[in-house]
């Protein structure tokens, strides 16, 4: 069994570094043939990562509950290979395999750590899946959407007001809602409601009295999630609006005054809220306060060091030890079972996606669409930056999950309408109208080689 968890353990990262590079290199090949090739590999290491995966994790547990999961996953993985693809010619195959990837990762990591939520998180996804499949023809087809933009800002905000007068409290912060026996966090969506909002109101100008008013909606939102104590939350929707802000207007003065308030904000919260200052405390000195404020980081730094490059192989570390490893520190049970490598890989990943998102705003014209995709942009990456950072205590924990690998059905649900409705915005600022006698392929990279139609 320790020959096997080894060699298993050595083909993982194997295959993680091959889709990897793949994943990067593809956005050099100028042929769609050479594309084609890449992407078969890609779906080839997802799909022998995936099995060997579980294959490691049954062997140890011998659970019978295991497999059906697993052929669930494989099903799920197949239906949205083939059903995206089948709608969606042009779809983004890069964006939907790096999403397959994590969510890979994330089914394999969940199942290790708690079953029972690797099988609700597989729900998730799959609902998540289903009902997104329109997103990308609605994105790419409807104009009339940009035309609402104080709406979508007065939904997020009434949205957080409920949660601050009638949600329930976790963890410190109160930002979940229960209807009946479903519980879930509505700032997760918000955000989707939030970028919206900001991208149609830049769209119509930038003079200084909209840039007031804007600021203002965007402020209110922030504040509830303050007052709600989410504020890994409230500094994700602050710099994605900082960012959006500075490039609808290019005037560098707005950005370095969004800093300097960010700056002022967080010194007033630090001494505002008593678990801002026990998460620098923990930050600061972890060791030092082991035995209560710093023991979460110090148990996540000591399965990251436990970890080392390799890994202990799935199933033989003890990640179960950090609380609320399955959400907010799964980095660090990834960095302890699977090894520093593997989790390199998994952050370039992200840092993959953060460069088509980054692309898909380039190659639109209009402000909407292009600050629409900004504002996910930075959302996103700035999501993982946040998650990450805290797990290796680059930053102070901020309590945001890892997307599409952490557990949480809104925060997985939300993440994948941010990738659909990024492959409509990817449909829409690359083609445009095909000339009558040839038929244009389109590469990731943004080139577009035409061939003659027979």
């Amino acid at each position: 069994m320790n020959l096997i968890v080894e060699l298993t353990k050595y083909l993982m990262i194997l295959l993680v570094g091959i889709y990897t590079y793949y994943s990067f290199q593809v956005l050099r090949y100028k042929s769609k043939a050479q594309q084609d090739r890449a992407y078969r590999t890609m779906n080839l290491t997802i799909f022998i990562l995936h099995f060997f995966g579980h294959f490691m994790l049954y062997l140890q547990t011998l659970s019978d509950k295991l497999l059906l999961l697993y052929a669930g996953e494989v099903i799920l993985f197949v239906l949205v290979l083939t059903l995206y693809q089948i709608f969606y010619k042009r779809i983004s195959r890069l964006l939907l395999r790096n999403m397959l990837m994590l969510l890979t990762v994330g089914f394999l990591i969940l199942a290790r750590l708690s079953f029972d939520k690797a099988i609700k998180q597989v729900a998730f996804v799959a609902i998540a899946f289903l009902t997104c499949l329109i997103v990308p023809e609605v994105l790419s087809k409807i104009n009339w959407i940009k035309k609402f933009g104080w709406i979508y800002g007065i939904i997020g905000i009434v949205l957080l007001l409920i949660v601050l007068f009638a949600g329930t409290t976790n963890y410190g912060a109160t930002n979940w809602l229960e209807i009946g026996r479903i519980s879930f966090q509505p700032s997760e969506f918000v955000k989707i409601f939030f970028v919206f909002s900001v991208a149609a109101m830049f769209q119509e100008g930038t003079d200084f009295k909209r840039i007031c008013a804007i600021t203002v909606m965007a402020g209110a939102t922030v504040i509830i999630l303050v007052f709600q104590k989410d504020l890994g939350g409230a500094l994700i929707f602050f710099v994605s609006y900082i960012f959006m802000l500075y490039v609808a207007t290019q005037k560098p003065i707005y950005f370095f005054s969004g800093l300097a308030s960010g700056s002022i904000a967080a010194y007033v919260a630090y001494h505002l809220f008593y678990h801002v200052r026990v998460r620098v405390m923990a930050w600061q000195d972890p060791l030092g306060y082991i035995d209560k404020e710093g023991y979460q980081i110090s148990q996540s730094l000591f399965a990251i060091g436990t970890g080392g490059w390799i890994g202990m192989g799935l199933n033989r570390g003890l990640p179960t030890d950090i609380p609320v490893v399955d959400s907010d520190f799964i980095f660090s049970a990834i960095s302890e079972e699977l090894g520093g490598l593997f989790a390199l890989c998994i952050i370039l990943i992200y840092i993959n996606c953060f460069v088509m998102f980054i692309n898909i705003s380039l190659q639109h014209e209009g402000a909407f669409y292009r600050l629409l995709a900004l504002g996910f942009s930075v959302m996103f990456t700035f999501q993982v930056f946040l998650s990450i950072g805290g797990v290796i205590k680059f930053i102070p924990s901020t309590g945001v999950t890892l997307p599409l690998i952490s557990y949480g059905g809104s925060s997985a649900f939300s993440t994948v309408l941010m990738f659909m409705i990024m492959q409509g915005l990817y449909m829409r600022g690359k083609y445009g109208k095909k000339h009558p006698n040839t038929a244009e392929v389109f590469q990731e990279n943004g080139e577009v080689e035409r061939q003659v139609v027979e």
